[in-house]
């Protein structure tokens, strides 16, 4: 389970991309544990969400990883993705291994990784919300 800093990191996310101004798009926030390449396969953007665990992601996302793969990879080619790293360090390490993986399966980043490190801020929440929102817009306006 993540810690609270990062569930609302993820449910700002979820709100930003829900937001009213935005069109035709439906998203849901689905746990890395409940999430299966099904869920990859139909979206037409994927957001990634972690802490930063040991200078890596968290076991959370590693397992969606693990499990997903190998029935993503060239069937994914091109997802739009970005992704939200909650870091107590740097969060180099987590944002490395995220950009290898997906880079693996082909997604493209649209946006760079936003990494919240060091003590919590408001500031990050509101962060996370744009990512969700420029997303969902960039899926309205048919960008990606």
């Amino acid at each position: 389970m993540p810690s609270a800093n990062t569930r609302a990191l993820a449910e700002a996310t979820l709100e930003g991309a829900q937001s009213s101004e935005i069109e035709g798009v439906t998203s849901r926030l689905i746990s890395p544990f409940d999430a299966n390449a099904a869920d990859v396969l139909t979206a037409d953007a994927v957001i990634l969400g972690t802490t930063e665990n040991l200078g890596y992601m968290s076991g959370a996302l590693k397992d969606f990883f693990d499990r997903t793969y190998y029935d993503c990879l060239d069937k994914s080619d091109g997802k739009p993705m970005a992704a939200f790293i909650r870091a107590g360090l740097d969060g180099t390490g987590t944002k490395r291994a995220i950009l290898s993986i997906t880079s693996g399966l082909r997604w493209r980043a649209v946006q760079e990784p936003i990494v919240c490190k060091g003590a919590f801020r408001s500031q990050f929440v509101s962060d996370c919300r744009n990512l969700g929102m420029a997303v969902a817009a960039g899926l309205e306006a048919g960008v990606f």
